[in-house]
């Protein structure tokens, strides 16, 4: 894959994959070497397998990585790769705190390389076509959108994921908090207020009740999530136009049905895919036209604090009971 100069001129000067010398090799335990192993087999027998990231990252041929661990050990993993020469997709959420997260970006820029942040909902059939259908005007200007997910979300039960104290506003409430940002395009969020509730049945730790009020310069939006609902699933998506609305319904995120409504009438377009897998392909897609197209991604890692902001200021709300200024919490509240 090659780069015009322009890329350099534009993100900085690179530092060369040959420059990168990797440090002494991390020796695993016996357990994690097993788990590479059994992975290995079961999904790719023909990969390659690494003790250590950093011989992965010494090799040339490799332009880009996808990082997928928890976020605490991420920012290290990324500079490593940047410095190696290699554009990065990270997992969401990108970081714990948004100066690391701008820090991160800065390096990107000076090493010339891209770093997007796999934000693979803005990919999910239904979310894919009303941000487009947003973006060329079909519905005038977005000024409302309200979003509702109510499923069952106990299957976290004795795993990592029942001891993330803010289950619902964090590690799964992010995805919406992102398409937010698309579906009301040019508005600035001024404040940011969120609760929390713990289900009367549900038998998991962290609350699975969580509703979000968001204001804007010139426009409002709500979020609410139920998460604790044994039967009957469904996911709801509206947003409200100057000349029109687009309405998405169905069983949660992988079988949605949508229309758009505006002076011209009402229809209804068959939407292919499914947010698993196509949302994962779409993010890296993505990544990767942008490297051929020589421009930055749109989920360029600068673009995904704003949402990460959004995300920090809910938590925080929950948490003291008043609205917040997004940008106000630089760091994910424990």
């Amino acid at each position: 894959m090659s780069h015009s100069n322009s890329m350099s001129t534009k993100l900085g000067t690179c530092f060369p994959s040959v420059d990168y010398k990797p440090r002494k090799p991390r020796q695993y335990s016996p357990p994690i070497k097993a788990r590479v192993e059994s992975a290995a087999r079961e999904f790719y027998p023909e990969a390659r397998q690494f003790s250590d990231y950093r011989d992965l990252l010494a090799i040339p041929e490799i332009e880009v990585v996808d990082i997928a661990t928890h976020p605490p050990i991420r920012p290290q993993l990324i500079r490593d790769s940047l410095q190696a020469g290699k554009h990065v997709l990270s997992q969401k959420p990108f970081v714990l705190d948004l100066d690391v997260g701008e820090e991160l970006v800065a390096f990107a820029r000076r090493c010339g390389r891209h770093l997007a942040v796999n934000q693979n909902g803005r990919w999910a059939p239904h979310f894919s076509y009303a941000r487009e259908a947003v973006s060329s005007g079909l519905i005038g200007q977005a000024f409302a959108a309200h979003l509702s997910v109510h499923w069952d979300h106990s299957w976290v039960r004795g795993t990592e994921f029942e001891k993330i104290k803010h289950l619902i506003l964090y590690d799964y409430a992010i995805h919406w908090f992102d398409m937010l940002r698309c579906l009301l395009p040019g508005a600035k969020a001024t404040r940011v207020f969120a609760s929390t509730l713990k289900a009367p049945h549900q038998q998991i730790v962290p609350h699975l009740l969580g509703q979000v009020l968001i204001e804007w310069d010139r426009a409002q939006a709500t979020l609410a999530f139920d998460a604790a609902l044994p039967q009957g699933e469904q996911e709801r998506t509206f947003v409200s136009g100057t000349e029109g609305s687009i309405c998405s319904v169905g069983p949660v995120y992988q079988d949605q049905s949508l229309s758009v409504r505006n002076s011209l009438g009402e229809w209804q377009p068959r939407l292919e895919g499914k947010w698993f897998p196509d949302g994962f392909r779409g993010t890296m897609g993505e990544l990767l036209c942008s490297i051929e197209e020589n421009r930055f991604p749109r989920i360029d890692a600068e673009d995904n604090l704003q949402s990460l902001a959004l995300c920090f200021a809910a938590v925080a709300s929950a948490e003291l009971g008043q609205p917040i200024v997004p940008g106000a919490i630089r760091v994910l509240p424990e």
